[in-house]
């Protein structure tokens, strides 16, 4: 087989205007495809016609070839370990630099075989763009499709296709145009739109910088003229600050937070944020090493050192932002995923999450779908399998910081550990759940307490019962509202303050400029939960009725009333409260006519330490409202009738 090898002339399609060192970009490209459909030998190929390759390195493989007997190989090229070229495979991810007239490269070459996926990820992970090799004699493989998948997975959309080893296949356009055809179809039902799908050969120099003389019917780009037309992603320095502690040190007299700005920028004076705990300070001074100068201002890409004008606490794993674009806080995201563990990641397993410059234990909540790479079909389960991908939902507790992938690819990356191994690895996605960050501020000034002249002592007194907020949470159809309305009207023919919140009187006045998107669900919850504790400051026995899905959104209301908060789970399963759905919406949730319906398509977190639980599927409306009676007599009254007089001393009644 001849083997072209002289190429130091540009084509006329090539001559792109030389920028100069100053103006030229950079970016960072993946070359990924099954084993053995010429990755390396089409990289190595890349960089021998760009003149990229060191000097003595096309004699040195040259001489390696035929010390060996055998022919001139390109692939190793590329392939630099010893056990690479005995094995003929590339094991690890090898990056080297090319150059076109137009930018800079970087050129990851990541291994196909299934074994080393792990590494064609971490590849992948860190590209802007991706080259997918196919081999035109054997045509599209399952590792193909998981490859194009992965792409995906990892938010990579800029996607060009080389179709190798044309010469195999005598050039044929007919068997070119059905390969295109079946893989064009294929990323299409992903959501991955490939700029070009180029007929080539590594080995003979088709189409790889220049035209060819063997297909002239392809009008496209060539290989490298196809990378051209890739934009770069915006600069990091152009993103919100994100600056993940690595570790705390005390030198001299100082406080030193070192770590590295992966995102934005930072400069003497700014106010900073630190996230999950919400301390702010502001940047007093940046460090560097004895003998250099100091600066003002430090950017994406930098590993620094700062002192802080106030000793907060900071440790290691927490993130400084500025205050505006902080990151997302939440103890429930979505992570998309491929497994690689040889167990199954399963539903309701703990995992330890590497993410930014920490560590979490995280729960598997929910496995919203898993997706069969190769025919795009997605089941349910409770479990997913080696080698799969899936979106799953996490749970952690506490408060973390995370960024969506698409907002920010540095820090919306994360791998899970399981028995001490890298098992997983994904990106971060957090559409549809809620920023738990308080989004709302003290915005008024000049506000001074007033002097209150009734005393909770003395409302509770002149009651006879505590002002208390019964938070009563549950699926819909469970029977929050029945209950609600049946212990109101029990409650107060006992002569007792009650008064129930629910959706038709919050919506109707106070909340009526809120929809239901997660977002405003939350803040519908955030403004009952401070009208309850002012209704129990009152003295008044409050009973809300909201399905409250969300244990951080408990959490919530029960500090806003820490003193008066009782927690009451009306507890129904699912196939109960859709037997009664008495206003059919969980017929048009399954038809998909709601969005985001908890219970069906939206998660519900069941309460841990409710203070009451009632199970409405085992115990009738009278049993249910006679515990809740029982259960005010016993927390809210006897409280204050036991009390003795001299506890009220002072008290104006």
């Amino acid at each position: 087989m001849k083997t072209n090898i002289k190429h130091k002339e540009q084509p006329a399609t090539y001559n792109l205007q030389l920028a100069t060192a100053k103006e030229r970009e950079q970016l960072k490209i993946v070359i990924v495809g099954h084993v053995d459909h010429g990755k390396s030998t089409l990289v190595g190929r890349i960089f021998h016609d760009t003149d990229s390759l060191p000097d003595g390195k096309f004699e040195q493989v040259t001489a390696a070839c035929k010390k060996r007997g055998m022919p001139f190989e390109w692939s190793f090229l590329m392939d630099s370990l010893q056990a690479e070229r005995d094995q003929g495979i590339t094991i690890d991810t090898s990056q080297i630099w090319f150059k076109t007239p137009r930018r800079d490269y970087v050129i990851i070459d990541a291994p196909g075989h299934k074994e080393f996926l792990k590494n064609m990820i971490s590849g992948a992970a860190n590209s802007e763009a991706a080259l997918l090799v196919i081999d035109a004699k054997e045509g599209v493989k399952e590792q193909s499709k998981r490859h194009g998948y992965l792409l995906h997975l990892l938010g990579i959309s800029q996607v060009a296709v080389a179709v190798n080893k044309m010469d195999l296949i005598g050039y044929s356009e007919t068997k070119f145009k059905k390969i295109e055809k079946e893989y064009r179809a294929y990323l299409k039902g992903i959501g991955v739109k490939p700029i070009f799908v180029i007929p080539i050969s590594g080995r003979e120099g088709d189409l790889i910088t220049k035209p060819s003389e063997n297909m002239k019917w392809y009008k496209g780009p060539s290989v490298v003229e196809a990378l051209d037309h890739f934009t770069t992603t915006p600069p990091l320095f152009a993103l919100p600050l994100r600056f993940p502690v690595q570790d705390v040190y005390k030198f001299d007299e100082r406080r030193l937070i070192a770590g590295r700005i992966e995102s934005g920028n930072l400069s003497v004076g700014d106010e900073l944020v630190f996230s999950p705990t919400g301390k702010i300070a502001r940047v007093s001074s940046i460090e560097n090493w004895p003998g250099k100068a100091k600066s003002g201002t430090v950017s994406a890409g930098m590993s620094v050192a700062i002192t802080l004008d106030e000793q907060i606490f900071v440790e290691r794993g927490h993130i400084a932002s500025h205050a505006k674009n902080a990151p997302f806080l939440t103890n429930l995201f979505r992570g998309k995923l491929f497994w690689l563990g040889r167990d199954a990641l399963q539903k309701g397993k703990k995992y330890l999450m590497k993410i930014n410059t920490t560590e979490y234990m995280v729960e598997v909540k929910e496995i919203e779908k898993v997706v069969n790479t190769d025919n795009l079909k997605i089941s349910a389960g409770n479990k997913v399998e080696r080698n799969s991908v899936a979106e799953v939902v996490f749970r952690v507790k506490g408060l973390m910081p995370v960024d969506s992938f698409t907002d920010n690819p540095k820090t919306g990356r994360f791998v899970l550990v399981e028995n001490y191994h890298i098992s997983g690895g994904g990106i971060i996605d957090v559409e549809g759940f809620t920023n738990l960050r308080s989004e709302v501020k003290v915005k008024s000034t000049n506000i001074h307490p007033v002097e209150a002249k009734v005393t909770p002592l003395q409302r509770n007194l002149a009651n006879g019962h505590k002002g208390g907020v019964l938070w009563f949470t549950g699926l819909s159809g469970s029977g929050k509202t029945t209950l609600a309305s049946e212990l109101q009207q029990r409650l107060f023919t006992k002569g007792h303050q009650v008064y129930v919140l629910d959706g038709d009187n919050i919506r109707r006045g106070l909340n009526n400029d809120l929809g239901f998107t997660p977002k405003d669900r939350s803040e519908n919850i955030r403004r009952v939960s401070e009208v309850a504790a002012l209704f129990a400051d009152s003295g008044t026995i409050v009973i809300t009725a909201f399905i409250s899905p969300y244990k951080s959104d408990r959490d919530h209301a029960r500090a806003a009333a820490p003193n008066a908060f009782h927690s009451v789970y009306i507890k129904a399963d699912l196939k109960t409260c859709e037997k009664r759905d008495p206003k059919g919406l969980y017929k048009k949730a399954r038809k998909g006519e709601i969005k985001d319906f908890t219970g069906i398509s939206a998660p519900f977190e069941e309460p841990e330490n409710a203070d009451l639980v009632l199970d409405t599927g085992k115990k009738s409306i009278n049993e249910c409202v006679e515990m809740l009676v029982d259960y005010v007599e016993q927390n809210l009254v006897k409280p204050v009738l036991k009390s003795k007089r001299s506890e009220y001393i002072g008290a104006d009644i």
